[in-house]
Parts: structure tokens; C-alpha cells; sequence
């Protein structure tokens, strides 16, 4: 199933409003492309393992967007979207959809533009991924009479966006890191400082 895009913004925002992490501004904002996230942090904000996070890139099912690595000592950074793909990814093998369907279903969400999956919800029978952008799709679908589970994309993205709020990204022009709103982290206030 695919909707037309024409609803609204995300569940319970006014269209272009943006969410509360300051580093991501939205699909307009040009200065989130040049923000990344470490290995680690993308895997705490996700919720998976840095296994899991390796064997994915190496795989091609969520490669990093912003910086690859090339070789030994160069540091994989994943965009926001990228971010949220894993989480995403994360929750459709949770409820045991196949590789190969969730394969399918990254390279529909890497060909959606972000306000398309703000308002997304991927439905799956376990066997096919479905998106649904209407309340009357997920009706439709929810008719045919067996068990779905779904994940409303706008969910998962303000979760996402409130995990890295309190976690850092880092500049890719500059490699500054960003520090998130965690008033414990010295650390990174530290290294700011010495840059």
C-alpha cells in the first residue's frame, strides 16, 4: 500500500514544526548534513547492540550516510535518518520479520523524503511490509483479517530525536563534538575546550 503524501505532519505537530533536538532541524535545515553520530552513540539512541550495528553496515542493510569507514582507525558517522532506519530495523526483527523483507522495506524509507516518514506507519504480517500514510490504509489493511503489527515512523522519530538530545553528535566540517543536554558529560564539555 502507498498513500498519495498529502496528510498532515506528524502526529501531534503543526506542519514544519521541528522536534526538541536543537542538531536536527528537519528537511529544510541544510546544517544537519553536516552533523554526525559515532558508532556508539547511533547504537544507544537505536537500541542495538554495536554488532549488530557492524554487521549491518558491512551487510549494506543501514550503511552510515555521512562518513563511511575506510579502513582501520576511521570512524563510521550515521545521520539522523540513519539513526532512525535502525531503530526502525531494530523493531521489525524484534517481532520477527525476515531479513529480506526488512531489506525491502530500508530501501522504500531511503526513497521517502522526511516529512513523508514523519507521517508513515509500516505495517507487516510478518511476511510483507506495508506503508500506510492514512488512518483509511491501516483500516483497509487491518480488514483483510490476519494478525499486523505496525510502527508509526513519527514515533520512532521523536524518540530517536529525544535519545540524541541527550547524546552527542559531531561536525563533520569541523569535527567538533556536539554536546547533547546531559549536564553530567565533563568529558566532552573538555575536549570543546581544548579544540
Amino acid at each position: 500500500m502507498s498513500g498519495d503524501g498529502t496528510a498532515g505532519g506528524a502526529p501531534g505537530r503543526s506542519p514544519g514544526e521541528t522536534g526538541p533536538y536543537p542538531l536536527h532541524g528537519g528537511a529544510a535545515d541544510p546544517a544537519t548534513d553536516t552533523i554526525g553520530y559515532r558508532g556508539p552513540t547511533a547504537c544507544a539512541a537505536a537500541g542495538i547492540t554495536y554488532r549488530q550495528l557492524d554487521y549491518w553496515a558491512r551487510t549494506g542493510l543501514v550503511e552510515p550516510s555521512v562518513r563511511p569507514a575506510h579502513g582501520s582507525g576511521t570512524q563510521r558517522l550515521y545521520s539522523f535518518r540513519d539513526v532512525v532506519v535502525l531503530k526502525i530495523v531494530k523493531r521489525f526483527l524484534d517481532t520477527g520479520v525476515a531479513l529480506q523483507n526488512i531489506r525491502a522495506a530500508v530501501q522504500h524509507l531511503r526513497a521517502r523524503g522526511d516529512r513523508d516518514l514523519e507521517r508513515m506507519t509500516l505495517m507487516s504480517d510478518g511476511a510483507t511490509v506495508y506503508e500506510c500514510s492514512s488512518p483509511d490504509e491501516v483500516v483497509t489493511l487491518l480488514q483483510g483479517g490476519q494478525g499486523i503489527f505496525g510502527i508509526a515512523v513519527g514515533v520512532v522519530w521523536r524518540d530517536v530525536e529525544s535519545a540524541l538530545s541527550q547524546l552527542h553528535g559531531e561536525r563533520v566540517d569541523t569535527g567538533e563534538t556536539l554536546v547533547g543536554h546531559n549536564p553530567a558529560d565533563e568529558l566532552a564539555r573538555r575536549r570543546n575546550r581544548a579544540v
